[in-house]
C-alpha cells in the first residue's frame, strides 16, 4: 500500500558524516515523491550542503548538537548522547512524527538506543539486525548481523520467531523454513546454547524448523530464515563481501591480460556486473532492526550517498508494509 512516508535521517552517522547523507537524501526524495525527511544534525553543516533552492517542505532541518561517535560505547551513549542526531531521530519516531529512523551510525548505540527509546514488544528481550541476502534459487533472511554478540537460547528462539514473520510479511510467503547456523549437522556439534535453542525451535509449532545449516548452506536456499547470533552473522556477511570482492578483482585482472581476453571481458560485463552486485553494499545496504515498536534501519558506516539512499528505499518500504505493527500483531498468537 503506498502512501505518504515520513522518514528522520540521522545525518551525523558513518565514517563520511552529512555530506554522503545528504546527497542521498537529495536523490531519494527525487525517486519517491510520497516522501518526507527529518534531516537531524547540526543545521549549518546541513544548510552548507543543500542547494539554496532545496525543497524545504520536504526537507526539514532537526538541530541536534550532538552526534554518536563511531567509538562511544553502547552504555556511554545512553548516558551521555542523549541529544545526539540518532537518540532524536529515534525519539522522532517515538512520537510518531516519522515512521522510520535511518542512521549509518554505531551499531551498538543505534540497538542501545533503539531498545531504550522505541522498546521492545511483550516477550522479546532484543532487537536483532535483519538482512535479506541472496541463494541459488532466490534469497533469504539471516539475523543476528552484529547486533548481539552473545545471545542465549531463548534470544536464538526469539530471533527465529521475528525472522518467520518478517519474510511472512514481506515475502507473503507462509510457513517459511527455519534453519540455525551450527559447526556441523548432527544434533551433538555445537555449543550448549545452539543445541538448546534447535530443541526449543524443534519443538514450537509456531516454526517450520528444518534444522542445523553450515556457513555455506546460507547461499544454497536451505532455509528462508537463518538464524545465529550477531558474531557468527557478521563474520559470515562480511566474509561473503571479502570473498566476492576478490574474485571479482581476479577475474578482472583475468580479463585484463591481453587484446583477446579484453574482448572476452567486454562480452561477459553484464554477467561480471551481476556476480559483483550480488553482495555489494552499495546495491543492498540497509539492514533492519526487527523487533522494535518503530522502523529502525542500519546503514553500513562506509556507504556512499548510492549506498545511503538504498538503506532509505528500505526504510519506504518498511513503512508501506507497516513492518513492525504487523509483526508485534502476530507475536502473542505464535509465541506468547
Amino acid at each position: 500500500m503506498r502512501g505518504h512516508v515520513t522518514i528522520a535521517v540521522d545525518a551525523m552517522g558513518g565514517d563520511h558524516g552529512p555530506s554522503i547523507v545528504v546527497e542521498a537524501v537529495l536523490a531519494s526524495i527525487q525517486r519517491h515523491a510520497d516522501l518526507k525527511v527529518l534531516l537531524v544534525g547540526e543545521r549549518k553543516a546541513l544548510l552548507s550542503l543543500l542547494p539554496p533552492d532545496y525543497p524545504s517542505e520536504r526537507i526539514v532541518l532537526v538541530d541536534a548538537p550532538d552526534y554518536v561517535r563511531m567509538d562511544d560505547k553502547p552504555s556511554f551513549a545512553l548516558r551521555h548522547r542523549a541529544q545526539s542526531s540518532m537518540a532524536i531521530a529515534l525519539q522522532i519516531v517515538k512520537e510518531a512524527r516519522a515512521q522510520v529512523c535511518v542512521s549509518a551510525g554505531n551499531t551498538g548505540a543505534l540497538m542501545a538506543l533503539g531498545r531504550s527509546i522505541l522498546k521492545t514488544p511483550s516477550g522479546i528481550d532484543r532487537p536483532a539486525i535483519v538482512r535479506r541476502i541472496p541463494s541459488t534459487r532466490g534469497r533469504c533472511y539471516v539475523l543476528d548481523l552484529g547486533a548481539n554478540v552473545d545471545c542465549t537460547a531463548e534470544h536464538l528462539f526469539q530471533f527465529a520467531i521475528l525472522g518467520s514473520l518478517m519474510v511472512e510479511v514481506v515475502e507473503q510467503k507462509q510457513h517459511p523454513r527455519v534453519a540455525l547456523v551450527n559447526v556441523g549437522k548432527e544434533d551433538i556439534k555445537g555449543s550448549e546454547q545452539v543445541r538448546l535453542a534447535s530443541h526449543m525451535l524443534a519443538a514450537s509449532p509456531a516454526l517450520n524448523y528444518v534444522g542445523y545449516i553450515e556457513g555455506d548452506g546460507i547461499f544454497n536456499d536451505v532455509a528462508d530464515v537463518v538464524v545465529c547470533d550477531g558474531f557468527v552473522g557478521n563474520v559470515a556477511l562480511k566474509t561473503a563481501e571479502g570473498v566476492i570482492a576478490m574474485l571479482s578483482g581476479l577475474i578482472g585482472d583475468s580479463f585484463r591480460r591481453n587484446f583477446y581476453t579484453r574482448v572476452l571481458g567486454f562480452l561477459a560485463r553484464p554477467v561480471l556486473r551481476r556476480f559483483q552486485n550480488l553482495l555489494d553494499p552499495s546495491t543492498h545496504n540497509g539492514a533492519i532492526f526487527v523487533g522494535l515498536n518503530g522502523i529502525v534501519v542500519k546503514s553500513h558506516g562506509a556507504a556512499t550517498a548510492k549506498g545511503f539512499a538504498r538503506a532509505i528505499d528500505q526504510g519506504v518500504r518498511a513503512a508501506r508494509l507497516r513492518l513492525p505493527e504487523r509483526i508485534n500483531a502476530r507475536l502473542d498468537d505464535l509465541y506468547l
